[in-house]
């Protein structure tokens, strides 16, 4: 798990507290219902209408991914093709087929049982990057709808300014009450700001960067599974996938260790 959406959110709001806190100001002067309920209730709404009902939940069901942020480390998917590229040269391609049987990922588990079927390896190659380019897509969709409300969510908070204002000039007769009305009809701007830049645009970004993620894991599977077919040797193969893996990556390559304690080695005379 990744908590860095959840602590990112929390900061930015502790952020926001503080400050109305250290300049005596009250918490309750800025959670107003009407202005949140407007920028809120509106910023979904045209969300919603900006493509169609299944877009907009998928997205919300994406949203607890955002927020756990399970990722596989790259090691481990290495580790696990190489184990089947082992399982392959010691007991044939058939045995592929037992091993998808215990394998919860469908993407690879759909993969084995292909090579184990005979499948061809351009045509196996074309299905599971149409299956990738198919996941990508809808991940891809969920960022975008977060994405669109950050858009929206700042024009939403200025309409209920407007809104408000237009009541306040309707209260010109009274103006001990001016300047309540008047701070409180710019917290429907703060509400658009703040909603746009403290959740749904980093929730979309959050989303694009799981996505990414995904893609670089399922590349891994795709060409470990073709590599496999091939009859790649087991070693060279786990090699040929730690060079795909940026090295800033965590735990990436078991090899990269082993090239640091050689360096570290003192050179002979």
């Amino acid at each position: 798990m990744d908590p860095a959406t959840l602590i990112g959110i929390a900061l930015a709001f502790g952020s926001l507290f503080a400050m109305i806190t250290i300049e005596g100001g009250h918490i309750a002067s800025i959670l107003l219902p009407a202005p949140m309920v407007l920028v809120f209730g509106a910023t979904i709404a045209v969300g919603i209408a900006g493509g169609t009902i299944g877009d907009a939940i998928s997205a919300f069901k994406a949203v607890p991914g955002a927020f756990v942020g399970k990722t596989t480390p790259p090691q481990q998917v290495i580790d696990q093709i190489v184990g089947l590229a082992e399982k392959a040269r010691s007991a044939g391609l058939l045995a592929l087929e037992q091993e998808a049987d215990n394998v919860d990922d469908p993407f690879l588990r759909g993969a084995l049982q292909n090579i184990a079927d005979g499948t061809d390896g351009d045509e196996l190659r074309i299905l599971l990057e149409d299956e990738l380019a198919t996941r990508t897509k809808a991940s891809r969709n969920a960022s975008k709808f977060f994405t669109s409300l950050g858009g929206y969510a700042p024009t939403v908070g200025i309409i209920g300014t407007v809104i408000s204002l237009t009541h306040v000039l309707e209260n010109l007769d009274t103006p001990s009450t001016l300047g309540p009305m008047i701070a409180a009809a710019f917290v429907a701007t703060l509400w658009g700001l703040l909603s746009a830049n403290f959740l749904w645009l980093p929730i979309g970004n959050r989303l694009k960067r799981l996505s990414d993620i995904e893609v670089d894991r399922m590349t891994l599977l795709l060409e470990g599974a073709l590599a496999v077919q091939a009859g790649s040797q087991p070693r060279l193969l786990g090699e040929r996938l730690r060079a795909m893996v940026p090295a800033e990556s965590p735990k990436s390559s078991k090899a990269g260790k082993s090239d640091k304690a050689a360096k570290s080695l003192p050179k002979a005379a």
